[in-house]
């Protein structure tokens, strides 16, 4: 999409957009979701280039790359830098499978991961019921959850934290929509109910979901920006910290968010 938009651009690939940037600014891994593998083969370039320290020096700038993966190619799950199984689940907002078949295959991929031990990267819309009945029939209590890009009701997310004590839920750039109240009120329920960490993990959904309230940073920008990228999450970290409350600061929110993440993903 950038390449599309701005066919002069300076960066020319995800890797000189890394090392542009990231340097200097203690980002330490990214946590790549793959959606659709096998129409986008470039999982395979990616992950095979940070395989050795020698090449996340020279290719990652330093950075660790890993990765989460859904409907795939069977060699990616196995993969030494693939670190989930995601995003799968069920979206009744568009419809565009029947959703006796999502529920389906849905199941038949958290029994695979269940199986792997692989944490769980789940994608939800409009489907409360039917992700929550699934999810406690066929994962166990313990079992490692993120729940990417959260917009439903946070009565939903209030009995998925308490049934599941490792499970996550995902925030980004949604939450500062002013067409979005729910996602803030998930993250003032739980800064309400405990001064621990709050359970959440920072992500983007890109290319889509920049922070409206980036633009607040912005001088000299007319427009929206075209797509979403990770150097945008701090932005998602002081909206969240500003919905937590006084005792909460960006720098606080995107601390206890990453080591959430390692936890979460074992990285």
């Amino acid at each position: 999409m950038y390449r599309t938009r701005y066919k002069e651009g300076a960066i020319k690939d995800v890797h000189e957009f890394v090392k542009h940037m990231y340097t200097g600014r203690n980002v330490e891994a990214v946590v790549d979701v793959w959606c659709e593998a096998p129409v986008r083969p470039l999982w395979k370039t990616f992950a095979d280039s940070a395989l050795t320290k020698e090449d996340r020096e020279k290719i990652w700038n330093g950075m660790d790359y890993w990765f989460v993966i859904g409907v795939h190619p069977l060699e990616a799950i196995s993969h030494p830098r693939c670190v989930g199984w995601g995003e799968m689940g069920l979206d009744y907002h568009y419809d565009n499978s029947p959703r006796g078949i999502q529920q389906e295959v849905f199941t038949r991929q958290l029994r695979h991961a269940v199986r792997l031990g692989k944490p769980l990267t789940i994608h939800t819309r409009e489907a409360d019921a039917d992700t929550e009945r699934i999810l406690k029939a066929e994962v166990p209590i313990d079992h490692k959850i993120h729940i990417h890009c959260f917009t439903d009701s946070p009565d939903f997310a209030q009995r998925l934290l308490d049934h599941f004590p490792n499970l996550y839920i995902g925030i980004t750039g949604v939450i500062t929509y002013s067409t979005n109240a729910d996602t803030s009120t998930v993250i003032r329920n739980m800064a309400s109910q405990s001064q621990g960490p709050l359970r959440i993990v920072l992500e983007t959904d890109a290319p889509y979901m920049v922070p409206a309230n980036l633009y607040e940073s912005l001088e000299g920008i007319k427009g929206k920006l075209p797509l979403c990228h990770t150097a945008m999450v701090p932005w998602t970290a002081e909206f969240v910290a500003r919905v937590a409350g006084e005792a909460w600061t960006a720098e606080r929110v995107m601390r206890e968010a990453r080591e959430n993440a390692r936890l979460l993903y074992g990285v």
